[in-house]
């Protein structure tokens, strides 16, 4: 059975950093580039970071590039996107996918609040 499972979202402060990951089972997770995306309410969902499958190259939305990192481990299966300097339009269900051609996987998506 496929899962993509994310976890550390929650309520952070702008300025303040945030440590999401996704823990894959199911599938071969090192055959497969991983994405972070994100929907705000009211919003399409938008891709925010991308790892290839060896985890050699990322690539960045411009609204968080030089803020946010994103990281995998193949042999945990495990990807993780360090989010620093967090700002309130970083509020959103962030959701961690699984791409391989058209095989396509999505997690259940992680909750980050943004608030002082």
């Amino acid at each position: 059975q496929v899962q993509l499972v994310e976890s550390g979202g929650g309520l952070v402060q702008p300025g303040g950093s945030l440590r999401l990951a996704c823990a894959a089972s199911g599938f071969d997770f090192s055959s497969y580039a991983m994405n972070w995306h994100r929907q705000a309410p009211g919003k399409e969902r938008e891709l925010v970071a991308a790892i290839t499958r060896a985890g050699d190259s990322t690539i960045y939305a411009d609204s968080v590039k030089g803020r946010f990192t994103m990281s995998r481990d193949n042999a945990e299966k495990i990807v993780h996107l360090q989010m620093n300097d967090v700002k309130p339009e970083d509020a959103a269900v962030y959701y961690c996918q699984a791409v391989n051609g058209l095989s396509k996987y999505w997690g259940q998506g992680t909750q980050v609040t943004v608030s002082s």
